[in-house]
C-alpha cells in the first residue's frame, strides 16, 4: 500500500482518521499501532513478524539499559541491540550481495559457488532499523528514559506515516507526542494541504518524468546519444527529488493530521552552491542521523584533518551501502565523500571566489553525475551512460531519437519541476501575505484553495488511470 493509491486515499486513510477521532485518547495509540501494522503487512504479511521482532527486542533491551547505572555494564545490552538491528538489516538486505561477491572469487578459483534461497527485502527495513537504533542509543546516552509502554515503542517504530520511506524520526523528538498530543483545526488543515502538495509532487511531476527516465536508462550505452542521455539524467534528477520530497511532504502532513510534528526533510537542495550545503538540504533526517550516531562518535571535527577526512569517507561509504546492496551505490557514496573531503581540503575556498551561478553549476554537475551511479543498474552501465553524456558513444541517434522522449508532457513536467525545485512559490506567497488589503487576502486564499483542489483532482484522475506509481525510496 502506498500513499498515492486509491485504496489508501479512499479506504485506509478515511477509516483510520474517522475511528481515531471517535476513540478516547487512551485508545488512540493502540488504534494507530494496529492500523500501522496492517498498512505494513498489506502486501507481505509475513514481514510483520520482522517488525514485531524489532519492536519487542528493542523495547526489552532499552529497558535493560535504563536499569543499569554502570556505563560499562550498559554496553552489553547496547551491543546486543546493535547486533540485533544490524543483523536483521544484514540478513535481509546484504546477504545476497555478499554471496554474489564471494561467488565471484570462488568462480575465479574454480571452486564450487554458494547457493542460497532468495531472500525478499522487507520494505522500509533501513528506515525502521535506524528508528530503532536511534532510540536504543539515546537511552544508552541518557538523552531520554526508556519508554515503559511496549505499545508506544511499537507505534514509534511502525507509525505508517513515516514507516516506509522516512523521514527518519528521532525518538527524543516525538517522545512527548507519543504520550500526549492534540490536533487543532489549523494543524489538521495544514496537514491536509501538505499531503496534497506531496501527492501532486509525486503524481504530477515525479511520475510524469519516471517514464522517459526509465526508458532512457534502459537503452544500452552504445545506442545513446549525448542529448538523449542528458534528457534522461535531467528527468531522473527531478524525478528522485519530487518523488522523495513528495513522500516526505505526505508523511509530514499525515503526521500533523494525527497530532505529530515531524522535522523537515528537504530544503530546496538543488539551489545549493556546494556539496556540503547540499547535504544540509537533502534528506536532512538521514544526514543528521549519520552525523550524530556515526560521524561524531568517530571523532567528528575534533581530531586531526586526516582522520576527519577518513571519517567522512567511512560515513558516506556506509551511506551508499545503506541505500542499496550494490557496488554502484557504494561508488555513489564514495563519490560524495570524495567531493566533501575535497571541499574541506580547500575546494570550498576556491568556490568562494567564484560567482554564485558558477558555484551552482558546479553543484548541479557533481550531483547529477552522482545520480548516474545511483540510477544505473551496474557500474559498467553507469560508465557507458557517462560516456554517452560526453559524446563518446558511437550511437547515430536513428534508433533512439530525442523527439521520441521529449514529448509535451515531459517538457511540461520538466518546466514544473525546475520551478518547483526553487523557492519561488513560497516567496510569492510571502509577498502576497504581506500585501495590504482585505481583497488581496481573500483572493490569495481563494487561489490557494483552487490550486489545492486542482492538484488533488488531477492527481486522483491520473491514479485512477493507473499511471506509474511506486516510490523510489521504498526499496531502501
Amino acid at each position: 500500500m502506498v500513499f498515492s493509491s486509491p485504496i489508501f486515499l479512499f479506504l485506509f486513510l478515511p477509516i483510520t482518521l474517522g475511528v481515531y477521532f471517535v476513540l478516547p485518547w487512551r485508545s488512540r495509540n493502540f488504534w494507530l499501532l494496529g492500523t500501522s501494522l496492517v498498512f505494513y503487512g498489506w502486501g507481505e504479511p509475513k514481514f510483520v513478524l520482522v517488525m514485531l521482532v524489532s519492536i519487542v527486542g528493542n523495547y526489552l533491551l532499552a529497558r535493560w539499559i535504563d536499569r543499569v547505572d554502570d556505563s560499562k555494564r550498559r554496553r552489553v545490552p547496547l551491543t546486543i541491540a546493535v547486533v540485533l538491528n544490524i543483523g536483521l538489516l544484514a540478513i535481509f538486505k546484504y546477504t545476497d550481495f555478499a554471496v554474489q561477491n564471494v561467488n565471484v572469487v570462488l568462480s575465479d578459483l574454480d571452486l564450487r559457488t554458494l547457493r542460497l534461497p532468495d531472500i525478499a527485502l522487507p520494505i522500509g527495513i533501513s528506515f525502521f532499523t535506524f528508528h530503532a537504533l536511534s532510540y536504543v542509543i539515546d537511552v544508552y546516552r541518557r538523552v531520554v528514559p526508556a519508554q515503559r509502554s511496549l505499545f508506544n515503542i511499537g507505534l514509534y517504530i511502525s507509525l505508517f506515516s513515516q514507516l516506509i520511506a522516512g523521514p527518519i524520526i528521532r525518538y527524543h523528538d516525538v517522545a512527548n507526542q507519543l504520550e500526549q498530543r492534540s490536533v487543532s483545526r489549523g494543524d489538521f488543515a495544514y496537514g491536509v494541504e501538505r499531503f496534497v502538495v506531496g501527492l501532486g509532487k509525486k503524481v504530477l511531476i515525479a511520475n510524469s518524468l519516471a517514464g522517459p527516465a526509465d526508458l532512457i536508462f534502459s537503452i544500452p550505452g552504445d545506442q545513446l546519444t549525448l542529448p538523449v542521455a542528458w534528457l534522461g539524467l535531467v528527468c531522473y534528477t527531478l524525478q528522485i527529488y519530487f518523488d522523495f520530497s513528495g513522500y516526505s511532504d505526505m508523511a509530514i502532513g499525515l503526521g500533523r493530521m494525527f497530532g505529530f510534528h515531524f522535522l523537515e526533510n528537504f530544503n530546496y537542495p538543488y539551489i545549493s552552491q556546494s556539496l556540503t550545503e547540499f547535504w544540509h538540504r537533502w534528506h536532512i533526517s538521514l544526514s543528521n542521523w549519520f552525523r550524530d550516531y556515526l560521524y561524531i562518535p568517530l571523532g567528528g571535527n575534533r581530531i586531526s584533518p586526516r582522520r576527519t577526512y577518513l571519517n567522512l569517507v567511512i560515513v558516506f561509504f556506509l551511506c551508499g551501502l545503506w541505500h542499496g546492496a550494490a557496488w554502484n551505490f557504494v561508488f555513489w557514496g564514495l563519490f560524495h565523500g570524495a567531493f566533501l573531503v575535497a571541499e574541506r581540503m580547500g575546494l570550498s575556498r576556491v568556490l568562494a571566489g567564484w560567482r554564485a551561478p558558477w558555484r551552482h553549476v558546479y553543484l548541479l554537475l557533481v550531483v547529477m553525475v552522482s545520480w548516474v551511479f545511483f540510477r544505473a543498474s551496474t557500474l559498467s552501465h553507469a560508465w557507458s551512460f557517462l560516456a554517452a553524456m560526453v559524446g563518446l558513444s558511437p550511437a547515430s541517434g536513428i534508433e533512439h531519437p530525442l523527439g521520441l522522449y521529449a514529448d509535451t508532457l515531459t517538457l511540461l513536467a520538466l518546466t514544473a519541476g525546475a520551478i518547483g525545485s526553487m523557492p519561488i512559490v513560497p516567496a510569492l506567497g510571502r509577498r502576497l501575505a504581506a500585501a495590504p488589503g482585505l481583497s488581496v487576502e481573500i483572493g490569495a486564499s481563494a487561489f490557494k484553495l483552487a490550486a489545492m483542489a486542482s492538484i488533488l483532482l488531477t492527481s486522483v484522475m491520473l491514479l485512477a488511470a493507473g499511471t506509474y506509481n511506486p516510490f523510489i525510496y521504498f526499496r531502501f
